[in-house]
């Protein structure tokens, strides 16, 4: 999720785009277990010319900052069937002008932060929203953050043409997404979350022909959840994707697969095609628990974030050593012109913390000073990262925060040196013969308390501070 730009709840947008909302409200489901229908008597919801079906598939999970184009890219050389972006709040993307990179080829969404604390910054200029129109659109899905139908279809009208499904949020637990009242907040609010889907389907998938899903946690209970699915499924979406914890669990607590089947009988007997998230670490163990559960794919992120590899099968290789997948990772970073910033966070969780060569990487500022670290030398390889350096304004030199500090404290030492040199000159023209001291030789505070203490008898420099105050 880009939070940096969210725009505050209160602020208000010019709603352009039309809705066609069904006059009849949605009904409230009463909270208990149903009885789905057999999956053979009901068939499956009809999948858009442009849209993707998410049976048989595994697939990468939307993660913050993991889920950015060079990830997806690699996810999907490594095998991925699918991949999902990072959840984008809807009016992060209303108001955005699109470009296409001419040395790239992609497609942007960017805006300018009004904020911004130095008007001759450079590159002040933010990308919200990256794709890779060659080789990612027939298979990404673009998932949206919202708790607005109509700020949902003027954001996702935006990417409609160029991807291959929309995506509601309905389960980020993260304060920045739920005080919003997005993400898991929707949990809360079936009738708005269904009026969403509902506002999507009609608005943006049927006008560009491409499926609309959810994503959501499971609910306290299993009748909770029952109901809640149900719901969804009502409202004509092609696929359900369940997070197997609930809303107040963390990643380190174990995924709680239970109710895996009795969702996947409900989606099923609407048509509706079910994906499990939650401790899916390889494409393997995606497909077991895909045919031990009855779910229809697996959803893969935290393994996937580690090492991309995780899409092969055994019999493709299974995991690559990560010297590869960094490598590979990079030269596809480098081809879309990735934030420098967002490439070093990836390569800090590619990277295994033992590696001599971690915290020189982190330490880097640019593609060059990388790949000379890792030692690769490859001449097409190396002039590319030169030209993408050069294009996200690298290859000059930066000042960081600790760079001003360190030459701040340089200049603070020099002017007291200056000082010294003033005071001492004075004092021999006046005929003063008292030597002054450097700073470095003035006593501090804590040697003056030290030696109080020694000379009043006491043994804890407190006390002396204490006895020389008195």
């Amino acid at each position: 999720m880009n939070v940096g730009h969210v725009l505050r709840q209160q602020a208000l947008l010019p709603r352009t785009v039309p809705l066609l909302i069904p006059s009849r409200l949605l009904s409230i489901v009463p909270h208990i277990m149903s009885t789905p229908a057999p999956p053979s008597e009901a068939p499956h919801v009809p999948i858009p010319s442009r849209g993707v079906d998410y049976r048989g598939k595994i697939v990468l999970a939307p993660m913050v900052r993991s889920g950015e184009l060079p990830s997806r890219l690699l996810a999907l050389k490594y095998g991925a069937d699918l991949v999902w972006g990072p959840e984008t709040v809807d009016r992060a993307m209303i108001g955005t002008e699109q470009r296409t990179n001419p040395r790239t080829g992609c497609i942007e969404w960017t805006r300018t932060p009004t904020n911004t604390q130095s008007s001759n910054k450079p590159n002040v200029e933010s990308v919200i929203f990256r794709i890779d129109p060659a080789r990612e659109s027939s298979r990404l899905i673009y998932q949206i953050g919202t708790a607005s139908p109509e700020y949902a279809v003027q954001a996702a009208s935006l990417v409609a043409p160029y991807v291959s499904g929309i995506d509601v949020n309905a389960g980020c637990p993260k304060p920045f997404s739920t005080s919003g009242g997005m993400g898991a907040a929707l949990l809360r609010t079936p009738d708005l979350l269904c009026s969403i889907l509902t506002a999507l389907i009609t608005n943006v998938g049927v006008p560009n022909n491409i499926g609309i899903s959810v994503k959501i946690r499971l609910l306290e209970t299993p009748e909770l959840t029952s109901a809640l699915v149900n719901q969804l499924c009502k409202t004509g979406i092609v696929g359900l994707t369940i997070h197997c914890r609930t809303t107040p669990m963390r990643p380190r607590e174990r995924a709680i697969r239970e109710q895996l089947r009795m969702i996947a009988d409900i989606c099923h007997s609407h048509g509706v095609a079910c994906l499990m998230n939650g401790d899916v670490t390889s494409r393997d163990e995606g497909l077991s628990l895909a045919q031990e559960y009855g779910v229809d794919g697996a959803m893969i992120a935290t393994a996937a974030e580690a090492n991309s590899s995780v899409f092969r099968t055994k019999e493709q290789g299974g995991l690559a050593p990560w010297q590869d997948v960094v490598k590979e990772y990079l030269e596809l970073a480098m081809s879309v012109e990735n934030k420098w910033t967002n490439t070093k966070f990836l390569l800090s969780q590619l990277m295994p913390g033992k590696s001599p060569l971690y915290s020189p990487i982190q330490m880097s500022r640019s593609y060059v000073q990388a790949l000379s670290l890792l030692d690769i030398t490859d001449a097409e390889i190396v002039k590319r990262a030169e030209a993408t350096d050069r294009a996200l304004g690298l290859d000059c030199e930066r000042i960081t925060k600790a760079d001003v500090k360190r030459q701040n404290k340089q200049a603070r030492r020099e002017n007291q040196e200056r000082n010294i040199q003033k005071k001492r000159a004075l004092a021999e023209s006046n005929g003063q013969t008292e030597r002054l001291r450097s700073p470095s030789q003035e006593r501090t505070k804590k040697q003056k308390a030290q030696i109080a203490a020694e000379n009043a008898g006491f043994k804890d420099v407190a006390k002396g501070a204490l006895a020389v105050a008195v």
